[in-house]
């Protein structure tokens, strides 16, 4: 590939990943400044399913929006929001592949393994960190916050240490950054909407309602809103090589992963 060419696709790879990406944050984190506005009806006796309202004005527009318990009345047109983070997922794996598999060092220079080999490994530490990630949270050990957050912490600080053995400087936090983006997407497409279609389906054939799928599907979309942020410290971080070249990345990424997730929980909570 030309370098005028790599440029280009580069710049309009970045382009469109900042756009769906700010589309799917934006969304995210819409949906959970709703969650703690809805307030409840003046009269839940007349709506016994629904759990809380929201005005809104935008735009010139006036809007109301009700909150079911269940999904009780199922429209011709319901509107998902997927695409906005599959779209995302796409054009930043595009944009490593070209930036880092086909251009900039992964590898270190003194790196005696083949880039090929290095290219391996990189797919393979998103595909591992989702099969971890669910492995947490997905089991008995994901019903323990505390515990699960703790143990999460420590394994994104230990994949930086890791990696940082393999990858050069630079490539590290990108790829920590990719592995969060991978686990957002997977939670949207293999979680979210599997349990929404769920209880459609259950709605549908007048089944009894299930709220952990409700339960669960909150869980993940309160995990995509916290790993946002330190994601977003990832993308940007190559442009401060004081955070990726001192002798404690792993630590100064452990420290900006937990000030992300402060920002983005006073964010969703509090703002």
């Amino acid at each position: 590939m030309g370098g005028a060419t790599a440029d280009w696709l580069n710049l309009l790879l970045r382009w469109f990943h900042v756009i769906a990406g700010v589309m799917w944050i934006g969304q995210t984190y819409l949906f959970n400044w709703m969650e703690r506005t809805f307030t409840p009806l003046e009269k839940p006796e007349l709506k016994p399913n629904i759990s809380g309202e929201l005005w809104m004005v935008h735009g010139g527009g006036f809007y109301l929006v009700e909150k079911q318990k269940w999904p009780e009345i199922m429209p011709k047109a319901l509107h998902w929001f997927k695409y906005e983070a599959l779209f995302t997922w796409i054009s930043g794996f595009l944009l490593m592949m070209v930036v880092y598999w086909a251009g900039a060092p992964l590898l270190p220079y003194a790196s005696e393994l083949p880039r090929w080999q290095g290219i391996l490994i990189s797919a393979g530490t998103l595909v591992a960190a989702l099969a971890v990630y669910r492995a947490i949270w997905f089991t008995p050990l994901g019903d323990h916050q505390i515990p699960a957050v703790v143990v999460s912490w420590l394994l994104v600080v230990a994949s930086a240490w890791g990696l940082g053995k393999i990858f050069s400087d630079r490539s590290v936090f990108l790829h920590i950054g990719a592995m969060f983006g991978t686990i957002m997407v997977a939670n949207v497409w293999m979680t979210i909407l599997p349990n929404q279609r769920k209880m459609m389906a259950i709605t549908e054939a007048g089944g009894k309602p299930d709220p952990r799928l409700s339960t669960i599907a909150g869980r993940c979309s309160k995990h995509n809103t916290y790993m946002s942020v330190p994601l977003i410290f990832t993308m940007i971080s190559n442009h401060f090589p004081a955070t990726f070249s001192c002798p404690y990345a792993p630590l100064v990424l452990g420290g900006f992963v937990l000030v992300g997730w402060g920002a983005a929980k006073l964010i969703r909570d509090v703002l």
